[in-house]
């Protein structure tokens, strides 16, 4: 019998408001403690409600994407079968489901998708078992297989950048010590258990190409390794059987629950152990929560703490303009994503605002919240943004620019476009081989609406580019986006407000 997957999701949150608040029982110390200095906090020691709180403050942001990682974990664990579930597919643990065309507006489950790309999406738990996830014959097209672990780190390098050959491919857990069956091009080995797999593969904007792009995602699968014959499984996502969405408001699923956080926490702490030189950040939190368990004001005070955390230091790390590299015209961007290793602040605001991004070497992620002059970007006023001549984003994958909405997610227009670029087959050039994109609530001219980017009426919104497989000169930073100008302020572009 079919669960939906809010079904599961709710079940999950209720998993989690009754987890005990203790420390993990095992925490596996990194391979450098013993060289490490001397263990930290001793068991049993009193402290301070100020103490704990501070603390308590620090790991709620350095831990919020491995609590949001673990968390969809919960979720798809009581997940019986695939299924469509709204808009995205829902699968068990170390299955996945695809998509049959672009992702919808009405997706709640991950900020800022795209309408590039045709998306499938799995929870790993490598604890569990090993996992195969198959790669068919995709031609020339672009595609790239997201694959990180709790830290959102990517641990495996699947994707026609890297020049991956059809076949069968085993992703395995930290401790497992199996040999790969006959048949397996390559093992991908993580650090935590626990991770998330989503595969992307190009389409443009015709129906022709959606049939094409339908018949290759069959063969995106993923499963246990028990499941394994060396025979290459399909399926038609077509026909997946539909549940009840899991979202159903404006912002996106809110998959970190301050009140539960500290709850949660042991569980991802035990999946992720500490990197080299974090034992001592691990032992110091681990010994708040064993206090907390003993000492109820202690335990309000951290309660307390990731509440205000949340409000203070996290929250605005969703606002793509108060955190990243700064660029010309207001422009943002990051250089480690899926590879944050101790950037605990990077992680988070990426975490945050626009969570599973690709590696830089797999796609270049540039972000806008102002306009040229340095004032919010709101669907009141008309952009355009020009790409002057032989200067599109330079990639050998696709470019894009989508817009999204003050929650990160698609508009919903007329016209169901959400982003223009490579796919985008009405795009005209000027005369002079520059490019414009009209930004606006309302429909430009006609000869104009080929390349009209639909904003909302009235509302704040955030402009994004991607570049998949870009090129040097997006990696070395000699590329950067143009300003996103308003129609009545061509003349003040430079003079930013502050």
């Amino acid at each position: 019998m079919t669960k939906s997957f809010l079904c599961a999701t709710t079940a999950a949150l209720t998993i989690l408001a009754a987890l005990p608040g203790g420390p993990a029982s095992a925490t596996s110390a990194s391979p450098e403690w013993s060289q490490a200095i001397p263990a930290g906090p001793v068991a049993n020691t009193k402290i301070t409600e100020a103490y704990a709180t501070q603390v308590a403050r620090d790991a709620y942001f350095w831990a919020w994407p491995l609590v949001n990682v673990y968390n969809r974990r919960l979720a798809y664990e009581k997940v019986s079968e695939i299924v469509l579930s709204g808009p995205v597919p829902a699968a068990p643990l170390n299955h996945l489901g695809m998509l049959t065309d672009y992702i919808v507006p009405e997706e709640r489950i991950v900020a800022c998708p795209n309408q590039d790309v045709v998306y499938g999406v799995g929870s790993l738990a490598l604890d569990l078992s090993p996992v195969v996830i198959q790669v068919p014959d995709f031609g020339d097209r672009f595609w790239v297989y997201q694959i990180v672990d709790l830290r959102t780190d990517s641990f495996a390098d699947l994707g026609k950048m890297y020049g991956s050959t059809p076949g069968f491919y085993l992703l395995v857990g930290p401790n497992w010590k199996g040999e790969a069956p006959k048949g397996i091009t390559r093992v991908f080995r993580a650090s935590t258990n626990t991770g998330y797999v989503i595969p992307r593969v190009f389409q443009d904007d015709s129906p022709e190409d959606n049939k094409v792009v339908r018949g290759l995602t069959q063969q995106v699968m993923m499963y246990p390794l028990s499941e394994y014959d060396g025979k290459m499984k399909s399926r038609d996502w077509s026909k997946l059987p539909k549940t009840a969405s899991i979202g159903g408001g404006d912002e996106e699923v809110k998959w970190v629950v301050p009140e539960k956080f500290f709850d949660a926490l042991p569980l991802a702490l035990a999946d992720a152990p500490p990197l080299p030189g974090e034992e001592a950040r691990y032992a110091e939190i681990q010994a708040v929560l064993a206090a907390a368990q003993k000492d109820p004001k202690v335990k309000a005070a951290i309660a307390k703490a990731a509440i205000d955390a949340d409000g203070e230091i996290v929250k605005p790390l969703f606002e793509f303009r108060n955190w990243g590299l700064q660029l010309p015209s207001n422009w943002s961007t990051q250089v480690n994503g899926a590879d944050f290793g101790t950037d605990y602040f990077t992680r988070t605001a990426v975490g945050k605002s626009n969570i599973f991004v690709n590696k830089p070497t797999e796609t270049k992620y540039f972000y806008q919240d102002l306009d040229g002059t340095g004032q919010r970007l709101n669907g009141a006023n008309q952009y355009t943004v020009t790409f002057a001549k032989d200067q599109t984003p330079p990639v050998r994958g696709f470019w894009s620019l989508t817009l999204y909405n003050e929650h990160h997610f698609f508009n919903p227009n007329d016209i169901k476009r959400y982003s223009v670029g490579t796919k985008t087959k009405s795009l005209k050039y000027n005369p002079d081989g520059s490019l414009t994109i009209y930004v606006q609530a309302d429909p430009p001219p006609e000869a104009q609406r080929g390349n009209w980017l639909p904003a909302p009426k009235g509302a704040d919104f955030s402009l994004y580019v991607r570049g998949y497989w870009p090129k040097v000169e997006i990696t070395d930073g000699s590329w950067t986006p143009p300003p996103a100008v308003r129609s009545d302020d061509t003349a003040t572009i430079g003079k930013v407000k502050q």
